[in-house]
């Protein structure tokens, strides 16, 4: 299977192009590759592909309340132009979205059908984004939601804690927002899944398991200082958001139902988050070496 990625240095499209398939042939475009506002050259580029994969998106959620145009553009009319490329050659396209399509007032764990309500401007134009692609693809068209993503490569928040973990003599972090890690190795893996076996509509795919900010960043230290990646133990205490002002709102608890994922990913059983840590912290310990 001929797989085009749309995204390079992001960390989804990263850990697909480190993906050993011998069946699978996965081809990484960048911003140098192919302009996702150019129809002839995505026709061009996906033009020998089984599938797509979009892992390309603009994610910088505080400062897209300041950039909503470019934003809108990047995350909507982006997506619209990839979908009508992929029908226009009738190969189906698998999209990564996210939890902040969702307000995180509902209290307990979302469902793929549950209506979106965004609260920021990061959120709204990924449900846009959700909606172009199903107003123009059916049955060769699949969303998977994910949330908290990290990896070995690229910037994240288990890279940044580490960091400051090293610099600061104590940490506060958030505690009363709530949601699900997500290592970006096996959401990889979800994609070529969802493409290989022809899945359509939405899909949420996390890590299993439910945490905090702070909940993480004391695993983060745990496992860290475990791994020889830190050397001592420093405080960390929970804070409430009022505490840390952001430009943007974050859900308070935008934890995912995967009950669907479980059922049709049956060859890609989901781990638990802390697991998934502790395999990334393996890798960032042998990179460090």
């Amino acid at each position: 299977m001929n797989i085009v990625v749309i995204g390079k240095s992001g960390q989804v499209a990263w850990e697909l192009s480190q993906l050993n398939c011998s069946d699978v042939q996965i081809n990484c475009l960048g911003r140098d590759n192919v302009d996702i506002f150019d129809i002839d050259g995505l026709l061009d580029a996906f033009g020998t592909a089984d599938g797509v994969i979009n892992a390309s998106a603009y994610t910088a959620v505080d400062l897209a309340e300041s950039e909503s145009e470019e934003v809108f553009k990047v995350n909507s009319a982006g997506v619209k132009n990839i979908a009508l490329a992929c029908k226009s050659l009738s190969i189906p396209l698998v999209h990564i979205s996210t939890d902040f399509v969702f307000d995180g007032d509902k209290g307990y764990p979302y469902l793929v059908d549950d209506a979106v309500s965004p609260i920021g401007v990061y959120g709204a134009s990924k449900a846009e984004g959700e909606s172009e692609l199903f107003g123009i693809l059916n049955d060769n068209g699949c969303v998977i939601r994910t949330s908290w993503v990290y990896s070995s490569h690229g910037n994240n928040f288990v890279k940044t804690m580490l960091r400051l973990m090293a610099e600061k003599p104590a940490l506060g972090v958030v505690g009363d927002q709530i949601g699900s890690p997500t290592y970006a190795g096996d959401l990889a893996k979800a994609c070529v899944f969802a493409l290989q076996n022809k899945l359509s509509g939405i899909y949420h795919w996390t890590d299993d398991g439910i945490a905090s900010w702070y909940d993480f960043a004391i695993s983060i230290q745990e496992l860290g200082i475990e791994k020889g990646l830190l050397d001592n133990a420093i405080p960390i205490n929970a804070i409430r958001t009022e505490d840390y002002p952001t430009p943007a709102k974050r859900p308070s608890y935008s934890v995912l139902d995967k009950t669907l994922t479980k059922e049709v990913f049956t060859d890609l059983p989901l781990v638990h988050w802390r697991k998934q840590l502790s395999r990334m912290l393996d890798k960032l310990a042998k990179q460090s070496k």
